[in-house]
């Protein structure tokens, strides 16, 4: 109980700062209506102990998960573009299997929506079967180094966030 504290205080006060008013009748629908969010998404904002350092830890780890995204955005779009331009070959595309791993489902999500946002990759599927995501790359030479890539990227920046 006293984990929901801070983060009801916190969405209460983003409500009152929104709404522009910290009126008691205010404050009290914020409170109720972070009572419910929180309810609602209690597994994600409130894990167990599969993300380490809690709220204000996930929180911190997000900055540097975003940047990280941002930064396969721009490489991803910068190697498109010298395909485009023929000014670097092709290579050999396909598809390569990402092995899943300890990733939650939210995790999954993630994992997938953050390969798909770099330019040069889409998800093709998830084969719970295997435990892999089967990932269309542009430049599929080296599976390994890709497959390297992604756990590289899960471990040190996603896994704080969105285990």
């Amino acid at each position: 109980m006293g984990r929901l504290v801070f983060p009801l205080v916190l969405l209460t006060l983003v409500y009152a700062l929104v709404l522009g008013s910290f009126s008691p009748a205010d404050l009290a629908l914020g409170a109720a209506l972070s009572g419910g969010l929180l309810f609602v998404l209690r597994p994600f904002v409130l894990p167990g102990e599969s993300a380490p350092g809690g709220v204000l830890g996930r929180m911190a780890a997000f900055f540097p998960f975003a940047a990280a995204v941002a930064r396969d955005v721009v490489i991803g779009t910068w190697g498109v573009t010298l395909v485009t331009l023929h000014l670097r070959p092709i290579g050999r595309s396909g598809i390569v299997a990402i092995p899943v791993g300890e990733r939650s489902e939210t995790g999954l999500a993630v994992s997938a929506l953050v390969a798909t946002l770099s330019p040069g990759e889409v998800l093709v599927d998830v084969d719970r079967g295997r435990g892999v995501m089967l990932i269309h790359v542009i430049d599929a030479a080296d599976p390994e180094e890709i497959r390297r890539r992604h756990e590289d990227f899960y471990r040190r920046y996603q896994r704080k966030v969105f285990p």
